[in-house]
């Protein structure tokens, strides 16, 4: 049986700033889906993750689906309604267009959809992160998909031996979508040398080379690219399928107890570990740490099961101590070099201005060493 998976997710408004949507909004989101969702949708699952809501959905329409897309943009809708007569911080904040226009695609929700064909066991993990960007996903599907010392898998399987397909999109390019495919182990180098740089160069998706089955997608989007302008960090989400010719679960999440630094956290300009978290955690530590949670699926003619929180296990509360250290270690930083995201990636304009305006006062020294600076 074909199936798409659909998850688009936004951040329509929150409690006390940037901290949580409230339960009142969570349920609009919910009724909804349930109510206007039926007969389009097979199955499914609403989350948040921080300040944003998650809409997971099963169906048959295919990726890019107008119905799909248009349902959960009306839920969005709905819900920011809700948020403003409750006074919620950011009401509507990642609805960046007036109008729908048949793809919520470029519109400011992130947008994760595969389909395949059902196999007969279909586990697959969601995963949702806040207040970071889609790199964040870079270096926990290199080492699962690429590295056999996370994964043994890939030396272990016959058909995992064959290596995986990698779409790398330069998300710094606005006129389209500019894309270029890498195969793990041959291009292994080539994949590194790109994922190494998060803010522009980001997996799309994963494919394995032995079957063609899609393994793996990431939504992508940069809101500064679609707004013009900072409107808040862009969240993204990502989807894996797992088992059998895909890396076990246990291998896909191995990577996250790293903690590894992102972009993100406070004012989305500063780099701060990534805190694996169970579903429905709020930030608090300077506007974090980012955030990313785990719900674990088995899906069966396109109706989930119950999801397990795969982060809420004892083992990933020794991690959340360690990213927990590692974020007062950078902040201890303060402004300061690498605590900070260079220039080009300051989501805040302010410092921009600071800087044209220093620039102007800056001259060309004398040869005279005597000769006293331009006083202030």
């Amino acid at each position: 049986m074909k199936i798409t998976l659909s998850v688009i997710k936004a951040d329509i408004g929150s409690i006390g700033g940037h901290i949580a949507p409230s339960q009142h909004l969570l349920e609009a989101v919910r009724a909804h889906i349930a109510e206007r969702g039926r007969g389009l949708t097979l199955d499914h699952f609403i989350s948040h993750t921080g300040d944003d809501i998650a809409i997971l959905m099963t169906h048959a329409q295919g990726v890019g689906s107008e119905r799909v897309h248009k349902l959960a943009w009306d839920a969005f809708l709905t819900g920011t309604g809700v948020a403003r007569t409750q006074g919620l911080y950011g009401a509507g904040q990642d609805l960046l267009k007036d109008a729908f226009s048949g793809n919520v695609k470029g519109m400011g929700p992130a947008v994760a959809e595969m389909e395949f064909d059902e196999r007969p066991n279909e586990p697959f993990l969601f995963f949702a992160a806040d207040k970071t960007d889609p790199g964040a996903f870079n270096l926990p599907l290199y080492l699962a998909f690429a590295d056999p010392m996370t994964t043994p898998g890939l030396i272990l399987s016959p058909k995992m031996s064959l290596g995986f397909r990698f779409v790398i999109m330069d998300v710094n390019e606005t006129s389209g979508d500019r894309v270029i495919e890498l195969v793990a182990p041959e291009n292994l180098y080539d994949i590194a040398t790109l994922l190494r740089d998060p803010e522009r160069y980001v997996v799309e998706s994963v494919w394995s080379r032995a079957t063609g089955e899609q393994a793996a997608v990431v939504a992508t989007s940069r809101l500064h690219n679609i707004a013009g302008k900072y409107t808040g960090k862009d969240d993204p989400v990502l989807l894996v399928r797992t088992q059998m010719n895909f890396p076990a679960t246990g291998e896909v999440l191995a990577p996250y107890a790293t903690a590894h630094f992102v972009a993100g956290g406070m004012r989305g300009s500063h780099n701060m570990p990534l805190m694996p978290v169970a579903q429905n955690t709020g930030t608090s530590y300077f506007d974090g740490p980012p955030l990313v949670s785990c719900a674990a699926f088995a899906l069966h003619e396109g109706k989930l099961t119950e999801p397990l929180d795969a982060f809420a296990h004892p083992f990933w509360d020794a991690v959340r101590g360690r990213a927990a250290d590692k974020s007062l270690e950078m902040r201890r930083q303060g402004f300061f070099g690498a605590a900070m995201l260079p220039m080009s990636e300051l989501e805040y304009t302010g410092i921009a201005e600071k800087l044209g305006k220093l620039e102007q006062r800056f001259r060309m020294r004398s040869e005279r060493a005597n000769e006293p600076a331009t006083a202030l």
